[in-house]
């Protein structure tokens, strides 16, 4: 049976909707509500499929994804008009949608209250907020959550109290979403809270701490991100670790600069192995391009001795990524490692037959940096070997900088 991981990359919408309705497995039913959610296909039948499953399917977390995935694909007033008779404004003014919308925050079925926080959450008037604040007090873990989630979306400094209080919730998935917001409205006082959870005794919310802290646009979490990459977890360090790229991306264009000279002053002064390992795992998973790219330059500057060899490793592979930005990034990242190991792995892709000609270059020029007596003698052999002319030009260019021609 193909699995929903390949249906989902191959765009089989008829066989997830399938899944979705006929699946006797639980999780494999809720995966394939997740993936419609996000999908190209036939529009009608993804949402008739997922309108169903909410108003069938016996599982709650079936039909709280399904009720997601609506979100996602700017239906949610059509399932709640399926689940009320009631129609919902899609336009006119945002407080007459708002209005319509929290009266359904105090209907009988949770589906319904789920949905209208959703919806309420993607229209992002602050008409809603107290109605949603009410919310975190719904005897449903799952309208907790979405309401955590809305409050959010909104942004309205005026609930940060009240997630505060949120992050005590007995569920887990309520306090995520209410973490998460908390880095999203990223007030002083949001701050504050989100630090009151570094030292608490759960894996679970440090983790959920170190995540949200990375919503934050600018570096005041910084010093508390560093703090949590000596935590005994390993979740929890990787967690800091992304977030600290998530810093470098959301940061505004005059803070990136500082905020970056602060971020390497303080990750070199330790050679932490998690950080160059979640980097690498940044750079050769993530799917992200703001990230590969900010992964790729950090790894070069706060690669110590312990990880060099491995750091030049991921960085050499991606030399010749589809995207030019990350790929130059690798090569200056591996200028600024330097030594042994960046000349040995730089020459080996000279000579890998599989290796791309833009990986090829970008190799020859950065050997022009880093490289010695072994590399001027390799530069100056492939200026005549290679019928490449872009690996030509890089290849003259790299070796005028080792002092030429013999």
């Amino acid at each position: 049976m193909t699995s929903l991981f390949e249906l989902e990359k191959t765009g089989e919408t008829d066989e997830i909707v399938s899944l979705l309705k006929n699946s006797n497995n639980e999780a494999v039913r809720r995966r394939a509500a997740e993936i419609l959610g996000d999908i190209d296909g036939n529009e009608q039948v993804v949402e008739d499929a997922l309108v169903k499953a909410v108003e069938g399917d016996d599982s709650d977390g079936v039909r709280a994804a399904a009720i997601d995935a609506l979100d996602q694909r700017h239906a949610v007033e059509r399932l709640i008009g399926a689940l009320s008779d009631e129609e919902v404004p899609t336009d006119g003014a945002e407080w007459a949608r708002a209005e319509a919308l929290v009266d359904l925050l105090s209907a009988d079925q949770p589906e319904l209250r789920m949905a209208a926080a959703n919806a309420l959450g993607r229209l992002g008037n602050r008409a809603g907020t107290k109605a949603l604040i009410g919310r975190l007090g719904d005897p449903d873990t799952r309208v907790r959550a979405r309401a955590a989630r809305a409050i959010g979306r909104i942004g309205d400094p005026r609930a940060v109290s009240a997630l505060r209080k949120a992050l005590g919730d007995e569920t887990v998935d309520v306090r995520r979403e209410a973490a998460d917001s908390l880095g999203r409205i990223g007030t002083e006082e949001a701050l504050d809270a989100l630090l009151d959870l570094l030292d608490d005794d759960s894996e679970t919310v440090r983790r959920i701490a170190a995540n949200s802290l990375g919503n934050f646009g600018s570096a005041k979490p910084l010093d508390a991100l560093v703090s949590l990459l000596s935590d005994d977890v390993e979740a929890v360090r990787r967690a800091a670790v992304f977030s600290l790229i998530e810093l470098l991306s959301n940061a505004p264009g005059q803070q990136s600069h500082q905020l970056r000279q602060r971020m390497v002053e303080k990750l070199s002064a330790n050679d932490h192995r998690s950080v160059v390992e979640s980097l690498i795992d940044i750079l050769e998973q993530g799917t992200q391009a703001h990230q590969r790219r900010n992964a790729a330059w950090l790894l070069g500057r706060v690669t110590g001795e312990a990880n060099r060899e491995a750091a030049v490793e991921a960085l050499v592979s991606v030399l010749g990524d589809d995207d030019g930005m990350t790929a130059q990034f690798a090569a200056t990242s591996i200028a600024n490692v330097g030594g042994e190991a960046a000349e040995d792995a730089l020459l080996d892709l000279l000579d890998d037959p599989e290796a791309g000609a833009d990986a090829r270059a970008k190799a020859a020029f950065t050997l022009g940096k880093v490289g010695g007596e072994r590399s001027r003698d390799r530069l100056d052999s492939l200026i005549d070997d290679t019928d490449d002319e872009q690996v030509r030009k890089r290849a003259f260019s790299a070796l005028s900088k080792l002092g030429g021609r013999a």
